[in-house]
Order: C-alpha cells, then structure tokens, then sequence
C-alpha cells in the first residue's frame, strides 16, 4: 500500500468543523476572527482549540512555531535547542540587525524556526518548526545551523526528525551564506539517512525559494497541508519564462500531490494520528530489519 493510499483523509468518517456563526458586522478585535477565504466569523477561542483551521471552509490559518510545538507534540516534552544562538549582519546589510531585532522581540524566538526534541505519542523525535513570522520564514545562517545542528542530535539519538516548512527561501541579506545552508542541512540529512533513520518533510504555508529546493523537498515521507504553496520560484516569474499560463492550481499541495512530488496532503487535526503511525511503521521495519 502507497504512502498515499495509508494516509488519504477520511472525509466521510471525520467532520472538522465546530459551530458558530455567520455575521456581516464589523469584527471586534481580539474576540472574533473572520476567515480571509470564506469570511466565515468565529470565536477566536474556537479556532485556537480547532488548530486555526477555518470550520466552514477548512483554511489553514499561518501557525506560530510554539502553537505547533503545542499542537503536535506531547504536553510538557519539548526540549528547545540552541536558543542561545544569534544573527550577525555580515555583509553589514541596512537595517538588518534591527529588523531581526524587532521580530525576535514579536515572537519570542531567536530565530525563524523553533528546534530541539520531543515526544509524540510517547515516542522521541528531534523537530525543526519554522515560523512564517520571522522574516517570512527565510533561511540565513542561524536557521541553517540550528536545523542542522537538530538533525546531527536525531542522528545521535537515533530518532526520526521532523522539519515544518514555512519560509520564503534563503534571507538575501547574508547572500552566499544564507545559500549555503542549503547543502549543509542536506548534506546532515544524508547522514541521518545513512544510519537508517526517518525523515519526514512537512510543507506548510508557504514553502517557497531554497528551502523547497533543498532539505524540504528530499524527506523519506514527504507530506503537505491543505492548499499549501509549494515552489521554487514565483508564478510570475515562471509565466513571463516559459510564456505559458500556469493553471489555478498550480504550486499548491494538491497540485504537487497530483504530479508525485508529495505523498499525501494531510489536514492539520489529523497530522498527531498521522506522524504516530508512521513512527510506528518505521520502528515496525527496523524491528524486522533486526
């Protein structure tokens, strides 16, 4: 049985939605949320406990790297990595160190992605989570290094890694060494692989520029949320290149899905039951292995 196959969401057996309200009035700050797609309202805190996915429309709303962390991994068992570690402004770039001084105070993070390890379901895995919210996700030299430095831990332990997209691409302020993270996560990756571990990549919202032309798009398991966009370079670009009209659909999960570059697209509330059958199938076959 396929990766697809195993993993196709049962729409008819689960309904993830929860009831509330429709209302053309203006929406007070902070209590309600109205979804950007359907402009359905509803109770900021029902959203939050329906993993900020959208009940009438299904929309996945941009997560933050701690409501992930709080949502995908057991209570209390998350051990954050490499916290201490900081952005430099190599290339001396205006107004750089303030910016990444300014996000770094918004979302309480050091950096655009979150790491270290964790449980799901009782079972260890080292996770990478990047946050959308930081500099749109971009990859610069800490980023490379802290998911680095997560896979060479998962390589140690001897668990599978999991790393949550989200990013724009490399972080042109740091030029060649914002690029070069791109085979240095690989190339850590290949090593974890080589020991005979799992790696699965999940693409979320958006996975775009380096990070999907590297460590994101070459997992073991390769899975994506809903309508995520996925690509290398934009649409725009892409069109006025080939001279060609891309279709609707085009670098969304679906349409990845559709041509064999991801193994299933898998719904934010069904993404714990997911990773802990996947877990339970790789630790099945190294079992047999042995």
């Amino acid at each position: 049985m396929s990766i697809r196959e195993l993993f196709k969401k049962k729409s008819k057996e689960k309904n993830h939605t929860i009831p509330s309200m429709k209302s053309k009035n203006d929406v007070p700050e902070g209590i309600m949320t109205k979804c950007p797609e359907c402009k359905f309202v509803i109770l900021t805190k029902d959203l939050m406990k329906n993993a900020k996915v959208c009940p009438e429309c299904q929309h996945h709303y941009k997560m933050t790297a701690q409501e992930r962390i709080e949502h995908l991994l057991d209570a209390e068992s998350f051990e954050s990595m490499d916290d201490h570690l900081k952005t430099e402004n190599p290339l001396d770039f205006p107004s750089y160190t303030e910016k990444v001084q300014a996000d770094s105070e918004a979302t309480g993070l050091n950096e655009a992605v979150l790491t270290g390890v964790g449980t799901i379901q009782g079972k260890q895995v080292a996770v990478a989570i990047m946050d959308a919210h930081f500099r749109m996700g971009s990859m610069g030299s800490v980023v490379g290094e802290k998911i680095t430095r997560t896979v060479e831990k998962a390589t140690q332990l001897g668990i599978p890694m999991l790393i949550f997209s989200a990013s724009g691409g490399a972080r042109m302020q740091e030029g060649v060494l914002s690029l070069m993270q791109m085979a240095k996560v690989s190339v850590a990756l290949k090593r974890h692989a080589n020991k005979g571990l799992l790696f699965v990549s999940i693409m979320t919202y958006p996975t775009t520029g380096g990070v999907s032309a590297s460590f994101a798009s070459v997992g073991d398991i390769n899975l994506a949320e809903p309508k995520a966009l996925i690509g290398f370079a934009g649409r725009r670009v892409i069109e006025q290149t080939v001279r060609e009209k891309l279709p609707e659909d085009f670098q969304t999960a679906e349409f990845l899905l559709s041509h064999g570059q991801v193994d299933a697209v898998v719904h934010r509330c069904d993404m714990v039951d997911v990773m802990d059958r996947i877990i339970k199938l790789h630790a099945g076959k190294e079992t047999d292995r042995a």
